[in-house]
C-alpha cells in the first residue's frame, strides 16, 4: 500500500476493501502504534463482517492514546454506514418519481373478500390441528451473535468502558514448584540440632523500684481484666451497600451491553441484563426471553 491510497483511505475510510484490510495488518505488525493504520483495519473488519472485529477493538484502545476520540469513530456515521444503507439512498430517488396512476375504488372487492372469510370462520373445516414444528433446532451461538461486531451507538460510553474490562485472571498455580524447591533445599541444607531452652521466667528481680511498680500495675491490670464498654450503634444509621454502587443503572443497560456480558462468557449479567431490557422494553419481552433461554442453553452445552 503507498501512501496516496493510505491517505485517500483516511479520507474516506468508507472505502476499506477486504484486500486493503489485509495490506493495514502487514503495517500494523511493522508500526504496533499506527494508531490511524489500526483505526483503518477496524472500519475494513467492520465492513467484512469479522469475528476478529471485536478483539482487535481491545488492541486498539490499547494503543490508542485517547480512547474518546476511538469511540467517536466507530460511533460516526461513517464508520456505520454500509452498502446496503448506500443502495437504500440510493433508490430514494427513484422512489420519488415513481409514477402514479388514477385511484380504484376496491371497497367494494373488499367488502366481498371480508364476507367470504367471515363464512369461513364458521366452517368446521376452517380449523386444522397444528403438527409438530419440524423447523431446525436453533444454534445459541447464532442465536446470541457470538462472535459478530458490537455495534455502539454515541450514548454507549458505559458498554463500550464494559467491554474494555478484563473480566478473568488465570491464576498461576506455583504449589508444584514451591514444593519441589522446598524439597530441594531441605536436601541441600545441612543437619542442625535444637536443644531445648531453660524456661524463661516472668521478669528477674530488679533493685530498681520504679521498674518494680510498672511491673506490678501491669500485673494487676491482667488480673482485674477491664472491659471497654462499646455503645450500641443507632439505629437510623443504614449501612451503605458497596455492590449496589458498583451495579450499572437499568438507564444504561442496552441490548450492546447485554451483548457484550455474553462476548464476555459473564453469563448471569447478560441473563439480569436481558431482564431488566424486557422490563423496559415490553414489546419485545418475547426476544429477549428466547435469548435467556439460548444462554442457559449456551451453560449447559459447556
Amino acid at each position: 500500500m503507498n501512501l496516496t491510497t493510505f491517505t485517500s483511505l483516511l479520507e474516506h475510510p468508507d472505502r476499506v476493501t477486504p484486500e486493503q484490510t489485509t495490506q493495514l495488518k502487514q503495517i500494523i505488525k511493522e508500526f504496533p502504534f499506527f494508531q490511524a493504520a489500526r483505526a483503518l483495519q477496524l472500519k475494513g473488519l467492520k465492513n467484512e463482517d469479522s469475528f476478529l472485529y471485536n478483539n482487535q477493538l481491545k488492541q486498539t484502545a490499547a494503543h490508542t492514546q485517547d480512547r474518546t476520540v476511538l469511540f467517536d469513530f466507530i460511533t460516526s456515521e461513517i464508520f456505520n454506514q454500509s452498502d446496503i444503507s448506500q443502495q437504500i439512498k440510493s433508490q430514494e430517488a427513484y422512489l420519488h418519481n415513481m409514477p402514479v396512476y388514477d385511484a380504484v375504488d376496491v371497497s367494494a372487492d373488499m367488502e366481498a373478500e371480508e364476507l367470504v372469510k367471515a363464512h369461513q370462520v364458521l366452517s368446521k373445516d376452517f380449523f386444522i390441528p397444528k403438527e409438530p414444528s419440524e423447523e431446525p433446532e436453533t444454534i445459541p451461538e447464532e442465536q446470541l451473535q457470538i462472535g459478530k461486531p458490537l455495534d455502539f451507538n454515541p450514548a454507549e460510553t458505559h458498554s463500550f468502558g464494559e467491554w474494555l474490562k478484563l473480566t478473568s485472571f488465570n491464576k498461576i498455580d506455583r504449589t508444584d514448584r514451591a514444593k519441589e524447591s522446598a524439597e530441594e533445599e531441605a536436601s541441600h541444607r545441612p543437619k542442625i540440632e535444637y536443644k531445648p531452652l531453660p524456661e524463661p521466667t516472668l521478669y528477674e528481680a530488679d533493685d530498681d523500684p520504679e521498674r518494680t511498680r510498672r511491673l506490678e500495675l501491669i500485673d494487676k491490670f491482667i488480673e482485674t481484666n477491664p472491659k471497654i464498654k462499646v455503645n450500641s450503634p443507632d439505629s437510623s444509621f443504614k449501612k451503605t451497600n458497596l455492590e449496589d454502587r458498583f451495579q450499572p443503572s437499568d438507564s444504561l443497560m442496552t441490548e450492546t451491553l447485554a451483548r457484550v456480558y455474553v462476548e464476555q462468557k459473564n453469563f448471569s449479567k447478560a441473563k439480569q441484563a436481558y431482564r431488566i431490557l424486557s422490563l423496559k422494553y415490553p414489546e419485545k419481552s418475547g426476544f429477549f426471553a428466547d435469548q435467556i433461554r439460548a444462554i442457559e442453553k449456551l451453560q449447559e452445552n459447556k
